[in-house]
């Protein structure tokens, strides 16, 4: 009987151990809802997907619908609020520097278009969102969502 149960428990360990090795695997997931162009209140999004997140380890994005998408407009300046001012660093300074670190920042399509923009009027980097990209990122059992 004992040798049966040690079977049973080594066949058990077999079978669940790569799945135990696919869990470690997994890099835990930001998602940012932005939904406002007040630069006070994005740059404070954009700093905590970017230096909180992003910069410990966690993939991130930031979605930018609504009011939001203004703020990646390269016509538009775009000052910050707080400690960024003193360093002259404008929102899309902001998403630039994130986007080169690899961070992902989806422009909402429904809103850019209600807003009379195109990709081409976007800093590069912005990928224009999709029902499966945004959704991809929302429902990943992986992914924490944060709002602003």
């Amino acid at each position: 009987m004992k040798m049966i149960l040690k079977r049973l428990v080594l066949a058990v360990a077999l079978v669940l151990s790569p799945m135990l090795a696919v869990a470690e695997d997994v890099k835990p997931r930001l998602f940012v809802n932005l939904t406002t162009d007040d630069t006070w209140a994005a740059a404070k999004a954009i700093m905590f997907a970017h230096q909180k997140a992003q910069k410990q380890g966690h993939d991130a994005a930031i979605w930018m619908n609504v009011r939001a998408v203004y703020l990646a407009d390269k016509k538009r300046p775009s000052h910050v609020h707080g400690l960024m001012a003193d360093k002259g660093t404008s929102v899309q300074d902001m998403l630039k520097a994130f986007i080169a670190d690899g961070g992902t920042v989806i422009m909402c399509g429904a809103c850019s278009k209600a807003a009379g923009l195109s990709k081409a009027d976007y800093i590069d980097g912005i990928t224009m969102g999709s029902t499966d990209l945004v959704a991809g990122w929302l429902f990943d059992p992986n992914t924490k969502t944060l709002a602003w």
